[in-house]
C-alpha cells in the first residue's frame, strides 16, 4: 500500500509540476539484437533486448526497490524453441523522495539465451517475436510496451559472433554479476550485519561497497549503508526491513569498487551466522602488528599453557648464575634461536595449510592425535631425564649442564617451550595473528618471528646481562634436588596429553601410547645404565639397541595419523551446555535468549583454567540459570571448520574465545582471553 500511495503521489505532483514532460512520445525505445545472425540446432544464441532510455528517465531491475516494476518479456517463437530468463546487469541506486529505486539509465542490454530445437532444419529462417513491457519513471511513472521481432537463420554448425556487435555483447556481459567465490553470513537485530568472508579484500584498496537485495522489503534502501574492510573480509551494516529477523537466507548483489580495478558485482546467498562487530576490529598495519606480536609473545610466557615448561626454563636460568659472560650469551641466543625458529616453522605450516584450503588456525598441530601422542612421549622422556633415569649431554640440566655448557639444551628448551605455548593466544597476540593470516607470506612470517623474539626476550636478556644473572641463585647441590622435583610437572603434562588423546582418539590408542611409554622408559633406562658402566663393551653392546628401541617408540604414534573421531562435547563446568553450531546459535537468539559461546579445546590449558576459575563458580552458575542464558561450547579439540569460521569472524586464529550475545543485540560482546568471574557477570549484565 505504501508503494502504491507514493506512486500515485508522484504522478499527481509530476502532472502538476512537470506536465510539459509528459508527452505522447515513448520514453524508451527497444530493439532485439542477436550475437550471431545464424544459429545451429540445439545451440543457444544470446539475444539482447536493448533499451534506449530518454535522459533523466529510468527503468527497473528485477527488484525495483521501494516502488516500480521490472521489465518483462513475453516470447512468441516456433515450436521447440526455448527462451531463458533475463540476465540482469547490476543496477544503480535511484532515490526518489523518501523511496529508493533500483534500475537503469541510458542503454542497458538485457541478455536472454534462446535455444532452437535439435531438429531445426539448416537453411530455414524463423522470426522471434518479443512483447516487452516496462515502467519508465522520472517525476512520474509511465507504463510502456512494444513488440519487436528478430529474424534468424538456421545453420548446420555454430557460427562466430557478429563482428558488428561483438564489442557491445562483451560490454554487456562485463556488466553481469558473477557468483561470489567467498561465503557470506548475516545477523539480524537492531541493525542488519553482513560479512563477505574475503580476507584478500584487505589489500584491494576498496573505495565503495553496496548491497542490492533480490527481494523487496528485506533492506531499507533509502537508509545509508555503512561498510568497511576487515581482516575477515567486507563488513556492511544495513538498516533491516520488515521480517528480516525470520530470514533463512539473504540473497542479493554486492557491488564492490576498488581503486585501479574494475567494479565487481557478486551474487551472494548469505546464511545466518556470526558477523564481526562492525566497530571492534581495529585495522593494523605491519608496524603495529609486529609490536603487538612482540608484546603478545612476551605475555605468553605467563599463560597457563606454558607453566609446565617454565620449570625447565627456571632451572636453565639458575645454571647461568656465576657463569662466564660469553658462555651465558651463547646459551641465551641458542634459546632465542630455538624459540624464533619454532614460531617461524609453525607459522609457515599454518600459512601453507590454509593456502591449500585447510580450515585450521593457531594450535592446529594438537588437533592431530599422532602429534599429541608423540608430544606426550617426549614430555615423559624429559621427565625421566630430569629424574636421572638417563643423561644426554646438552639436554640435561643441573651440575652436568653447569659443567658442560648447554647450548644445545638451551636451543631444545626454546623449541619445547614454543611447542607447549603454541596452542594458546595471549593479549595482543590475537590481533597480530589475525593480521598475519591475511597478509602475504613474507609479512606474515615477520609477525611470527616477532612473536618468537618477544617470547624468548626474557631468557635472552638474562644471557646478555651480567647484572640480571647476579640476581639468580648460585649453582650448587640444591640443583639436583630441584631438577628431580621438576620432573613431576612433566609427568603431569604427559597425563594431561593422554586425556586430550582420549578425547581425540579412543581407549585402544591410549593403551598403545601407554605401552610405548613403558618400552621407552625401559630403553632410556638401558641407555642410562650403559652410560654409567665402566666397561666399554657393555656400553657399546647396550647403547645401540637401546637407542634404536627408543627411536622406534617415538615413531609409534605415526599409526595414529588420521585417527580422529567425533568426541563427546567437552563438559568442563556444571552449567548445562550444548555443542556450538551456527544453526543452534541462530535458533537460541531467535528465542530472545542470551547466549554465551565458549570456544575452547581440551589441549588449551588457558581455556581449562579459565573455565574452572571463571565459569564454574556459584555466582556465575546462578546468573546463567536466573537469566536463562544458554551456554554453547565450540569445541576445537578436533578440527571443526564451523568453529574455525567462528574464530575467523572475530579476528581470532585460535582459542580461547568468549562471546556473549545479549537478547536482541545485533553484535556479540567479546570477553577477555584471561577470564574472571567479574568479567563474565559484567558482560551478562550483572555486576
Amino acid at each position: 500500500m505504501l508503494r502504491i500511495f507514493f506512486c500515485v503521489l508522484f504522478v499527481l505532483a509530476g502532472a502538476t509540476a512537470a506536465g510539459a514532460q509528459i508527452d505522447s512520445v515513448p520514453k524508451v525505445h527497444v530493439r532485439l539484437v542477436a550475437e550471431q545472425n545464424e544459429v545451429a540446432p540445439a545451440k543457444a544464441v544470446t539475444v539482447a533486448l536493448v533499451e534506449h532510455i530518454r535522459p533523466g528517465w529510468h527503468t527497473y531491475w528485477q527488484n525495483p526497490g521501494d516502488a516500480g516494476q521490472p521489465t518483462e518479456i513475453q516470447w512468441t517463437m516456433p515450436p521447440g524453441w526455448h527462451a531463458g530468463s533475463i540476465q540482469w546487469p547490476w543496477p544503480k541506486e535511484l532515490p526518489v523522495g523518501p523511496l529508493m529505486d533500483y534500475g537503469y539509465e541510458g542503454d542497458p542490454w538485457l541478455l536472454v539465451n534462446v535455444t532452437p530445437p535439435a531438429n531445426a532444419t539448416p537453411g530455414d529462417r524463423i522470426t522471434l517475436k518479443a512483447h516487452a513491457t516496462w515502467l519508465v519513471c522520472k517525476e512520474v511513472c509511465i507504463p510502456e510496451d512494444a513488440t519487436v521481432t528478430l529474424p534468424l537463420a538456421i545453420a548446420a554448425k555454430p557460427q562466430p559472433a557478429n563482428p558488428a556487435t561483438a564489442a557491445a555483447f562483451a560490454a554487456a556481459r562485463a556488466r553481469l554479476p558473477t557468483q561470489s567465490p567467498w561465503p557470506a553470513r548475516f545477523a539480524s537485530g537492531d541493525a542488519l550485519g553482513l560479512v563477505l568472508a574475503a580476507p584478500n579484500l584487505a589489500n584491494a584498496n576498496v573505495t565503495a561497497a553496496h548491497f542490492f537485495p533480490l527481494a523487496q522489503g528485506e533492506v531499507k534502501g533509502i537508509a545509508p549503508q555503512q561498510w568497511r574492510v576487515s581482516q575477515q573480509g567486507l563488513l556492511l551494516r544495513l538498516q533491516p526491513g520488515k521480517g528480516t529477523k525470520s530470514l533463512r537466507a539473504l540473497n542479493g548483489l554486492l557491488e564492490i569498487e576498488s581503486a585501479g580495478a574494475p567494479t565487481q558485482a557478486l551474487e551472494i546467498s548469505a546464511l545466518p551466522g556470526p558477523v564481526p562487530d562492525f566497530g571492534s576490529d581495529v585495522q593494523l598495519s605491519l608496524a603495529p602488528a609486529l609490536l603487538f606480536a612482540f608484546l603478545g609473545g612476551l605475555i605468553l610466557n605467563l599463560m597457563p599453557c606454558v607453566l609446565p615448561i617454565l620449570a625447565m626454563k627456571a632451572l636453565a636460568l639458575a645454571s647461568h648464575s656465576g657463569r662466564e659472560t660469553r658462555e651465558a650469551r651463547h646459551e641465551g641466543f641458542a634459546y632465542g634461536a630455538g624459540a624464533v625458529l619454532s614460531f617461524a616453522v609453525l607459522g609457515a605450516a599454518v600459512l601453507a595449510l590454509r593456502a591449500a584450503g585447510e580450515a585450521i588456525g593457531w594450535g592446529f598441530q594438537l588437533q592431530e592425535p599422532a602429534v599429541v601422542a608423540a608430544f606426550a612421549l617426549l614430555v615423559f622422556a624429559i621427565g625421566l631425564n630430569l629424574s636421572g633415569v638417563f643423561e644426554v649431554p646438552g639436554i640435561g640440566a643441573g651440575d652436568v649442564l653447569a659443567r658442560r655448557g648447554g647450548t644445545a639444551g638451551a636451543f631444545f628448551t626454546g623449541v619445547l617451550a614454543v611447542a607447549v605455548a603454541a596452542p594458546c593466544t595471549a593479549p595482543f597476540m590475537a590481533a597480530a595473528l589475525g593480521y598475519a593470516l591475511t597478509q602475504p607470506a613474507a609479512a606474515a612470517l615477520l609477525v611470527f618471528v616477532a612473536l618468537g623474539i618477544g617470547f624468548s626476550a626474557p631468557f635472552v636478556a638474562v644471557g646478555l646481562s651480567p647484572a640480571l644473572r647476579r640476581l639468580l641463585p648460585k649453582p650448587g647441590a640444591w640443583m639436583n634436588v630441584f631438577r628431580q622435583l621438576l620432573a613431576f610437572p612433566m609427568y603431569a603434562t604427559g597425563l594431561w596429553l593422554l586425556w586430550v588423546l582420549a578425547l581425540e582418539s579412543d581407549p585402544d590408542h591410549v593403551a598403545m601410547v601407554l605401552g610405548a611409554a613403558l618400552v621407552l622408559a625401559f630403553a632410556l633406562w638401558l641407555l642410562g645404565t650403559a652410560r654409567q658402566s665402566t666397561r666399554a663393551s657393555i656400553r657399546k653392546g647396550i647403547q645401540w639397541p637401546a637407542g634404536v628401541l627408543a627411536v622406534a617408540m617415538f615413531a609409534a604414534p605415526a599409526v595414529l595419523l588420521g585417527a580422529r573421531h567425533d568426541a563427546a562435547p567437552l563438559r568442563i563446568t556444571a552449567i548445562p551446555s550444548q555443542p556450538y553450531s551456527e544453526r543452534r546459535l541462530v535458533a537460541l537468539r531467535g528465542q530472545k535468549r542470551g547466549v554465551f559461546v565458549d570456544a575452547t579445546a581440551a589441549w588449551c590449558l588457558t581455556c581449562l583454567v579459565n573455565e574452572k576459575v571463571a565459569l564454574d563458580r556459584p555466582a556465575v552458575r546462578q546468573a546463567f540459570e536466573k537469566q536463562r542464558i544458554a551456554l554453547l561450547v565450540a569445541d576445537w579439540t578436533n578440527r571443526n571448520p564451523e568453529v574455525t569460521q567462528l574464530l575467523q569472524a572475530h579476528s581470532r586464529s585460535g582459542v580461547p574465545l568468549y562471546l556473549y550475545y545479549a537478547p536482541g543485540a545485533a553484535d556479540a560482546v567479546v570477553l577477555p582471553q584471561i577470564l574472571t568471574p567479574e568479567a563474565v557477570l559484567q558482560a551478562i549484565g550483572r555486576s
